[in-house]
C-alpha cells in the first residue's frame, strides 16, 4: 500500500483538477467521489482504479483495499485538501468514467432535460430516474456535469446505475428520439394536456423531458414533443421545482406502465 502525505504532491493537484473541472474528467475518462457509502455504491457498478482513505478509514473498514486495484493512504491533511464538503469522512475513489450511449433502445425509456443547470436539480432526478426504472438520462444543451462531486452526492450513486447520452440541442435529442421511435412527452406550463389526460402509453418509448430551472423548455423543445404535458396544481402555485415536477412525471409514467401490465 502506497502513502500519500503531502497536500502539494503532484497527485493531489491532479485528483483536485479532477475534482474540481469537467473538461478534466472528460479528458482523463475519470472522475473522483468522496465518502464511505458513495464509492461502495459507485464501485457495484464502475470500475475503480484506486481508492484513497485515511489511516483511521482503513482501520474501521479494511475491506476498502477491495474496492479498486490500488489503494493509498493519505494523511488528514490530503483528506481535507481533496475534499468537496465541509466535513470529509476521509475516503476518496478514482472511478472509470463509463462511455455514453450511442444508439438508444426502441421501445426504452428515458429522462430527457433541457439545461438543467443546477447539480443538486440534476443528481436528484438521476436518483428518481433509476427508483422509478428509467433506464438512461439525455442531456442536451449544456446541462450540469454529470460526474461533478455535486451530481454525485445529490445522486446517491444513480449515475453509475444509468446510461446517459449527451446532445448539443434539443433538435439532436428529437432526432435520436424519432430514429428509436421514442414519444417525447415534455413538461410545460403552456399549451399543455394535464398529466391526467395525457395519451395512454404505447410500445413505441417514452422520452420525459424536463427544463431549465428558471425559464422551463424552450419553445423549440416544446414545438418538437410528441405530447405536452402539465402537472395539476393550485391556482395560486406558479410553478415546481424541476427536480420535484421531473419526479412526479416520472413517477406518473412508470405507474401507468406497471396498471397496463
Amino acid at each position: 500500500m502506497q502513502r500519500l502525505q503531502s497536500r502539494t504532491a503532484e497527485k493531489v493537484k491532479a485528483l483536485c483538477r479532477l475534482r474540481d473541472s469537467a473538461k478534466e474528467r472528460a479528458e482523463t475518462g475519470g472522475f473522483l467521489a468522496e465518502g464511505l457509502r458513495l464509492c461502495r455504491d459507485i464501485a457495484q457498478y464502475l470500475p475503480a482504479r484506486e481508492l484513497y482513505a485515511t489511516e483511521k478509514m482503513l482501520s474501521e473498514h479494511p475491506e476498502l483495499t477491495n474496492l479498486a486495484a490500488q489503494t493509498f493512504e493519505i494523511s488528514d491533511a490530503v483528506a481535507e485538501k481533496l475534499s468537496d464538503t465541509k466535513t470529509t469522512q476521509g475516503v476518496f475513489a478514482l472511478f472509470e468514467r463509463p462511455a455514453p450511449l450511442e444508439t438508444l433502445r426502441s421501445g426504452g425509456r428515458y429522462l430527457a432535460l433541457e439545461h438543467v443547470q443546477d447539480p443538486a436539480n440534476l443528481g436528484a432526478l438521476l436518483r428518481s430516474a433509476s427508483a422509478f426504472g428509467f433506464e438512461g438520462v439525455l442531456l442536451c444543451s449544456h446541462c450540469a456535469d454529470w460526474f461533478s462531486p455535486k451530481v454525485l452526492r445529490a445522486g446517491m450513486g444513480a449515475v453509475a446505475k444509468l446510461r446517459y447520452a449527451c446532445y448539443d440541442d434539443v433538435n439532436e435529442l428529437a432526432k435520436a428520439l424519432r430514429a428509436a421511435n421514442i414519444a417525447l412527452y415534455a413538461a410545460a406550463l403552456e399549451r399543455a394536456v394535464s398529466l391526467e389526460q395525457a395519451p395512454a402509453l404505447t410500445d413505441a418509448g417514452l422520452a420525459v423531458l424536463i427544463g431549465n430551472e428558471g425559464n422551463g423548455l424552450t419553445d423549440e423543445a416544446v414545438a418538437l414533443a410528441d405530447v405536452t404535458v402539465r402537472i395539476p396544481m393550485m391556482p395560486n402555485v406558479e410553478s415546481l421545482n424541476a427536480a420535484v415536477a421531473g419526479s412526479i412525471l416520472l413517477w406518473h409514467f412508470r405507474s401507468l406502465e406497471e396498471a397496463a401490465q
